[in-house]
This record gives structure tokens, C-alpha cells and sequence, in this order.
């Protein structure tokens, strides 16, 4: 049971009563899965109990933030947590730029998705992107705002309240593995910050690389063959999974994961429902393996779920896990341990469709 001494009851003596023992109840719930999550992971290190002390006070000021109406629905959510299981459940996926030109012209059209039954809406990578190639939007360039094309945060805001007001959720893609290049944390490692230089994976050597690269896969073999990119200002090989300029995240360090955290609660406050959690099976790199799947990855998720059902409860999370069927439903977690609400898994969708198409479910 947390006490009233710790650092997080110090931002709920700052709260309304009513959300206080809301939130204290939550805490008794999950910060017990959350404090043995992280601990599992970073509780061998120095400094590891200041540093989970300064991730509650900071998600207890998020809390704090967090607007009266999404509050509500929260509690309301919290009273039906099967909420998202209801068989009128209905998705739609879109471009913002080919559906509604901006976000300002998909809120426009919300007469149109209710037309439809449309009650959840996945709008494809509308954060700001990489200048130049970015993978379709993949390559975030920033947490904090949108792609200028598309509108501002105060217009992510709006129509995300619109969404909520007509029984819409809002889905946003959360990019784990990666940022771009040009990401304020790769600018600053670039520029000599050592603490932002450990959120990534540098590599000093070729050998190191190539021994890696024994028992990795390649994604995109001729566009981009490797998992590793040299750059020169960084001294090293920076790796690199998917694309030489999406910088893959370095989770063994908790200064990291708090920052991932803490943008992601940050989104939740905005009004984003949703979080396609992409790439979640590469979260957790091991010689000698190929660093997918491994144990931690889903420890790393297990902790972002214990802390979203404290902060933002109204929120669900869906793992984008491109892995053997058989090894999906891990990304559910367990009872004890929930992980991901929903699991996204294009090659068992493709398939789904396929069978129903040609009526076929060899």
C-alpha cells in the first residue's frame, strides 16, 4: 500500500479531496506493479529510488494537469474498464492530409463518421516529422508538437475534444523504438550532452557492430541494409533497426523511459485515448539474440501500463507486435501484470482479410 509518505502523496495534498482519494485508490491498485516493474529493470543501479521518487512527483504533476473533462472519463471508464469490448465498437484509419487536409478539416468531417458509426479514430503520424524523409511520419521529430502541415497542438486539442463530445476516440501512433535524427534528444547528443547520448545505443567499434549483426535481421535489405549507422559526431555506430535516420532507443537506461513516459502522458492530456505503441517487440537489445521479444520489453510495458492506469486511466494502450502468432498474446500481459489493452499484428490482419475474401481459412 503507498503511504502518505511518499513523493506522489505530496501532489495529491494539492488536489481536490474527491480526486485525491481517487488517485489513492489508484495508487494501492498499481504503483505496486509499477515500483516491482521498474525495479526489475533499473533497481541494480545507482541513484534508482531518487529517480523513481522524481518520475511519481512528475507524473503527479501531469495528474494534476490533467483537464476536469478527461478526468471524468476516466472515472467513468474506470467503472466499465471492458468499455472498448462493446460489439458497436467501430474503427476507422486515415491519413490527416488525405482525409481532411488538416486537423482543422477532420474535425469537419466528424458529422461524416458518425454518419458511418465510426466510434474510434486512428489518424496515421501527425506529430512533427523529420525535415526531409521520415518513414511516412515515423520519424518523430518531436513529441510535443504537430506537423506544422497539419495544425498546431491547440487544433490537436480541439478536435480531440469534438471526437470525445461524439463518442469518438482518438488513436495516435507513439513511436517507441525510435526517434529521428534530428529529434531534440539526437541534437543534443550529437552536440555533447552525455545524458542524451545514453538514451541511444552507440556503438565505438566495427567489431562490436558485427557481432551484433551475427544474429539480427535485416528489415529493408536493399534500402537500408544494416541495423547499425556510423556517425562521425557521435564517435560510433548508432543503431539504427529500421532506417539510418530513426535512431533506435536505448531503454536499459530509466532516464529514458521516464522521458518516454512522461511524453507519452503528456500526449494523454492533450485528449489522445489511443496509442498505437509501435515497434514494441525491439525495445530490449541482448547479444547474441535477435533482440526481439525479449523478457524486458514486456517489463518496459508492463510499467507504462501500471503508470497510465494511475495518471490516465481512460487511456489505452495497443502494441504494434509484428512477431509469430503464437507470441502475441503475451503483449496482453496477465492479470496480475496487464500489459497492452489491444494488439496490432498486420501479417494475422492481412490474413484475416485473405480468409474472408476467398472464404478460405486454410
Amino acid at each position: 500500500m503507498t503511504t502518505m509518505s511518499d513523493p506522489f502523496s505530496a501532489m495529491l495534498d494539492a488536489l481536490p479531496a474527491g480526486l485525491h482519494d481517487t488517485l489513492q485508490r489508484r495508487l494501492d491498485r498499481h504503483e505496486g506493479i509499477l515500483r516491482e516493474r521498474l525495479h526489475r529493470l533499473y533497481g541494480h543501479l545507482p541513484g534508482h529510488d531518487a529517480w523513481y521518487a522524481a518520475l511519481l512527483a512528475e507524473t503527479g504533476r501531469l495528474v494534476a494537469a490533467r483537464s476536469t473533462a478527461l478526468q471524468a472519463l476516466d472515472g467513468a471508464r474506470e467503472r466499465q474498464p471492458d468499455w472498448f469490448c462493446a460489439p458497436t465498437m467501430l474503427g476507422y484509419s486515415a491519413y490527416v492530409d488525405r482525409f481532411g487536409g488538416d486537423l482543422r478539416g477532420v474535425a469537419a468531417r466528424i458529422p461524416h463518421l458518425r454518419d458511418l458509426g465510426v466510434t474510434y479514430l486512428h489518424l496515421l503520424p501527425f506529430l512533427k516529422p523529420r525535415a526531409g524523409e521520415s518513414d511516412g511520419g515515423f520519424a518523430v521529430a518531436s513529441f510535443d508538437e504537430v506537423d506544422p502541415r497539419l495544425g498546431t497542438m491547440d487544433d490537436l486539442e480541439d478536435l480531440a475534444a469534438s471526437l470525445r463530445a461524439n463518442g469518438i476516440s482518438l488513436c495516435s501512433d507513439l513511436i517507441l523504438n525510435h526517434v529521428a535524427d534530428d529529434h531534440p534528444w539526437a541534437a543534443g547528443a550529437r552536440a555533447g550532452d552525455e545524458r542524451l547520448r545514453g538514451f541511444f545505443h552507440v556503438l565505438p567499434d566495427r567489431e562490436q557492430v558485427d557481432a551484433y549483426e551475427l544474429t539480427l535481421g535485416q528489415f529493408f535489405p536493399e534500402a537500408a541494409p544494416g541495423n547499425f549507422t556510423f556517425d562521425a559526431t557521435m564517435g560510433g555506430w548508432v543503431w539504427t533497426t529500421f532506417y539510418p535516420f530513426q535512431w533506435d532507443l536505448n531503454y536499459a537506461n530509466p532516464a529514458l523511459f521516464a522521458a518516454v513516459a512522461v511524453a507519452l502522458l503528456r500526449l494523454a492530456n492533450r485528449g489522445i485515448d489511443v496509442f498505437r505503441l509501435d515497434s514494441t517487440a525491439f525495445l530490449w537489445k541482448r547479444p547474441g539474440t535477435d533482440c526481439m521479444n525479449q523478457p524486458e520489453a514486456h517489463t518496459v510495458l508492463q510499467a507504462l501500463r501500471a503508470l497510465v492506469a494511475i495518471a490516465a486511466p481512460g487511456v489505452l494502450l495497443k502494441a504494434e507486435a509484428i512477431v509469430p502468432t503464437r507470441e502475441l498474446p503475451a503483449y496482453f500481459g496477465t492479470a496480475d501484470a496487464p500489459e497492452c489493452h489491444l494488439a496490432y499484428h498486420s501479417t494475422l490482419m492481412t490474413a484475416g482479410w485473405a480468409a474472408l475474401a476467398e472464404q478460405d481459412a486454410g
